[in-house]
């Protein structure tokens, strides 16, 4: 009779632990799910703010490209007489200027 006894114990005992393994397993997983969430979250939102600095990256780089070409035009002579017509009103002897009536 003692024999069953132990038998029996032993039979609830393995049935419990079971069931606490399987519990920690459920836990373990649960928690697994929740951070990969929110690893998810913050992967979006990296490469959301990796697009838009590569977008201001890409803006800065048009600007640079168009002072490069401003910077190369101001040492034409195009601009010097550009500039000679409009700060100093200079024309060449061959032109003609027009003025209209300012009011």
């Amino acid at each position: 009779m003692a024999r069953r006894r132990v038998a029996y114990r032993k039979q609830n005992q393995n049935k419990f632990a079971m069931v606490l393994v399987a519990l920690v397993l459920l836990m373990l997983i649960l928690v697994v799910n929740i951070r990969k969430e929110e690893l998810a979250q913050k992967q979006a939102a990296y490469i959301q703010r990796q697009e838009e600095l590569q977008r201001k990256i890409d803006q800065e780089e048009a600007r640079s490209a168009e002072i490069e070409e401003y910077e190369k035009y101001t040492q034409t002579q195009k601009y010097i007489e550009d500039m000679a017509k409009e700060k100093l009103g200079l024309v060449y002897e061959d032109e003609i200027v027009f003025k209209t009536e300012g009011k």
